[in-house]
């Protein structure tokens, strides 16, 4: 062997070793065997398209998305023109404590669901070197959104990088040999989806369209794929480019032969032109689109492509550090760190990891206007997909976004805030047709990239619990307003958001009527998913005066007062909104000391459902906090204590959040830990079954199946259990629990303008920093120390505790 070669392989050695180092770190996730299962590929976006990474060694089996790849066309916001005329009926048999009649014409305020994400195709990679192989290894660096697998075949070396770029629209893979020569595979596309495939030159082209059809269920008939000249079309694009070798290409393949190096270069793009635009007559070029992207990509090094793509990724990770202290976790694969932490034992890098990769998660799949991350966040591979992969607006889509603000990721959260723009539009119809409401807007529990906002349901075939709920803008409405308390960008507010906020309070407003007693209600009213008994014995969901909607409604109203005042503008309307929230039925505590659900302190048919909407005002929202209203604050931990911590996904990163906003650290940290409980993937047989909520072999999370609000949910309780804030007040460590006595963090957001970099040992606050984006005033309040602080813009302080 010549000194090249030593050197060649010496650093071959040096770079695997080094990897397995790494991947005990806070910002690896590492696996010693290929993916069998989609639960333990890993995956990489650039906010738009989406890639599934399997890292097998005969094939390499890669699924590719499109955020705007959806099933359907714009929406008829007015399916139901007159279902108004039934919303008298329903108060009348409400009045009349007829609940049972209420119900059954509950249903008849319903519409169509909604459409479905589509799966755009799998990308396969026919490797010839399929012998027996050793030494796999395979990760992803959420710090730099990079995978790479190596794995070693008769002695020569093989290595693949992938990448998606958000700078240059383009999925890169970089495959290598130690030997010269030794680079031999094949590739072609597919798809669930109408499509055809041709090879142009040395380049695989796919194209295709998403089926066209109002999903009356969830299921995709075969027929609607056999629809053309209707729906979003898609095109796949695949080039290689090699070092040397030759390259081949067939009539159904591409691939190269004989070479040490290659690149392969995938570009997608579909006709999506907005919410409102027919996307085959008013479409995009789908085809040009990809081109120019394809060609623009392959006339630059890797090396550019690399380094551009990691830069603009890093502007958002690297803004949030977290450290808790020294790990004594013994160095393991992901899979065994989640099983051996399973056991109870410790692993704070592992759980810091957790973290990290919900932050990476959210920068990976929200960077579309007008398209936020959805209930599989970016990640589909089913043609019906679970839930139709939609926007679920009773709790789903506004869990993803829980973490943008605090833990710096502002301009992630605008996917979200455009789209919220699109709904007031279709929104404007549904008040009226639907609900009878002439001002403002509304929408209700699904929608899909074609902002759809009518109540679901097939027109009556489906259960009120779930189907007939009209608060999704007065939720989605208090979104905008976390955006301006964290950034404080007056501009925004004035020419987006307030807009937006006046039409979602108009609406709940005009919504309201008056009870027996004078107050203000909503009727009709369910509480999402969940159902009550009355005393006779009724199970239904149909009530008036739900204590969801109105903590929804006083956040609403209370936010758009605040922002109305900002702007000095609508002096009348502030005074009528704060006359209603003054006469909003209040809250009530029942029997058992807990926070009432329903207007009468009714038995629930599962005590221990896992939805806990009417906590609301706990969290998300900020009018019950344990110092200020202590009564309300003590329901609402009661009612925790009723549902018990057995619950998944989404539902336990809420319930973490409600503790942390209860400051309770450990039992958030209990909760926490359990969302980090290891499942096995759904379709692996195994002796040893480990089903049901947690977290799968690739951390995400298992509801189960899959739903990404559990990351993201999981994500924003540890930043809420470190720092909290209402834009007159910043708590530093509020619920901190025992397991990080110590540590340090870097970039947390506060509301009020704010950045915080703090350390602390043995549970209390040592040093921070804090940095006024556009100057202001805040009190910090630490244990029972508090300080008021007053700082110009742009200007830091720091300060010893």
């Amino acid at each position: 062997m010549n000194f090249s070669k030593r050197i060649i392989l010496l650093l071959l050695i040096f770079a695997g070793s080094f990897s397995k180092i790494l991947a005990q770190s806070t910002h690896v996730l590492s696996y010693n065997q290929p993916a069998e299962f989609f639960e333990e590929s890993l995956l990489l976006g650039n906010g738009k398209m989406g890639a599934t990474i399997f890292g097998g060694v005969g094939l390499e089996k890669i699924y590719l998305n499109d955020i705007t790849l959806w099933s359907g066309e714009p929406v008829n916001a007015n399916m139901n023109s007159e279902a108004y005329k039934n919303i008298s009926a329903i108060r009348e048999a409400l009045k009349n404590e007829n609940y049972q009649l209420a119900e059954e014409l509950n249903k008849k305020i319903q519409g169509k669901n909604s459409e479905s994400y589509a799966p755009l195709g799998t990308l396969e990679i026919h490797h010839q070197n399929s012998e027996k192989f050793e030494k796999y290894y395979r990760e992803l660096d959420v710090s730099t959104a990079v995978s790479k697998v190596n794995y070693t075949v008769n002695g020569v070396n093989f290595t693949r990088e992938y990448f998606v770029s958000a700078p240059d629209k383009i999925l890169v893979i970089k495959l290598t040999s130690s030997k010269k020569g030794a680079l031999n595979f094949t590739l072609n596309t597919n798809s669930l989806l109408n499509f055809k495939t041709v090879v142009d030159g040395n380049v695989f082209k796919m194209k295709g369209r998403a089926p066209i059809h109002e999903n009356a269920g969830y299921e995709v008939p075969s027929e609607y794929l056999k629809q053309k000249e209707r729906g979003t079309r898609f095109t796949s694009l695949v080039k290689i480019k090699n070092a040397d070798g030759s390259i081949i290409s067939e009539a159904d393949k591409i691939g190269v032969k004989n070479a040490t190096e290659a690149i392969i270069f995938v570009s997608v793009a579909t006709s999506f032109n907005g919410f409102d635009k027919n996307p085959e007559t008013e479409g995009l070029n789908d085809e040009n689109i990809a081109e120019v992207n394809l060609n623009n990509a392959f006339k630059k090094s890797y090396q550019t492509l690399k380094a551009s793509h990691i830069k603009d990724y890093q502007k958002f990770y690297n803004r949030v550090s977290l450290n808790f202290g020294e790990s004594t976790a013994p160095n393991l694969p992901t899979d065994e760190r989640l099983l051996r932490y399973a056991e109870g034992k410790e692993d704070k890098n592992l759980e810091i990891l957790y973290f990290n990769f919900g932050r990476y998660l959210l920068i990976s799949s929200s960077r579309t206007l007008g398209v936020p991350a959805n209930l599989q966040g970016l990640w589909n591979h089913y043609l019906s997909p679970p839930w139709s992969s939609n926007y679920t607006m009773n709790i789903n889509l506004e869990e993803n976004y829980w973490l943008a603000e605090n833990t710096n990721l502002s301009e992630l959260h605008l996917p979200l805030l455009s789209f919220i723009k699109n709904l007031s539009v279709t929104g404007k119809v549904t008040a009226k047709t639907f609900y009878g409401v002439d001002k403002g807007w509304a929408a209700a529990h699904n929608s899909d990239i074609w902002a759809m906002t009518n109540p679901v349901g097939q027109f009556g075939k489906e259960e009120p619990m779930w189907a007939c709920w009209p608060m999704a803008g007065a939720w989605l409405s208090t979104h905008i307003w976390e955006h301006y308390s964290f950034t404080q960008n007056k501009k925004f507010l004035e020419n987006e958001g307030y807009p937006l906020m006046k039409g979602a309070a108009e609406f709940c407003m005009n919504w309201l009527v008056k009870d027996k007693k004078g107050f203000y209600i909503t009727s009709p009213s369910t509480s999402p998913e969940n159902q009550y008994i009355t005393p006779n014995g009724f199970v239904g969901a149909t009530t008036y005066g739900g204590t969801a909607d109105l903590a929804m409604i006083r956040e609403c109203f209370d936010k758009t007062i605040k922002a109305a005042k900002i702007l000095n503008k609508d002096e009348d309307f502030v005074q009528q909104l704060e006359s209603y929230l003054q006469k909003l039925y209040p809250y009530q505590i029942g029997k058992k000391g807990n926070l009432q659900e329903w207007y009468f302190d009714w038995e629930d048919k599962d005590p221990k459902h896992r939805h806990q909407s009417h906590l609301f005002g706990l969290f998300p929202g900020n009018h019950i906090t344990p110092d200020k209203t202590p009564d309300l604050a003590k329901a609402s931990k009661t009612t925790l204590e009723i549902k018990g911590d057995e619950t998944t996904g989404w539902s336990k990163g809420w319930r973490i959040n409600l503790w942390a906003r209860l400051w309770e650290g450990n039992r958030a940290y209990k909760m926490y830990r359990e969302l980090l409980r290891y499942v096995v993937p759904d379709n692996k047989k195994t002796e040893n079954p480990r089903r049901g909520g947690g977290t799968y072999p690739n951390l995400l999370d298992a509801h189960p199946p899959f739903q990404i609000d559990g990351n993201f949910g999981g994500t924003a309780a540890v930043a809420e259990m470190l720092l909290q804030s209402d834009g007159d007040e910043i708590r530093l460590l509020p619920a901190l629990p025992d397991a990080w006595s110590s540590g340090s963090v870097k970039g947390l957001c506060a509301r009020g303008g704010f950045e915080i970099s703090m350390t602390w040992k043995d549970k209390k606050l040592q040093k921070l920093t804090i940095l006024s984006k556009n100057g202001g005033e805040t009190t910090l309040i630490s244990g029972e120390k508090s300080k008021k602080i007053a700082l110009k813009k742009g200007k830091q302080i720091e300060i010893v505790w």
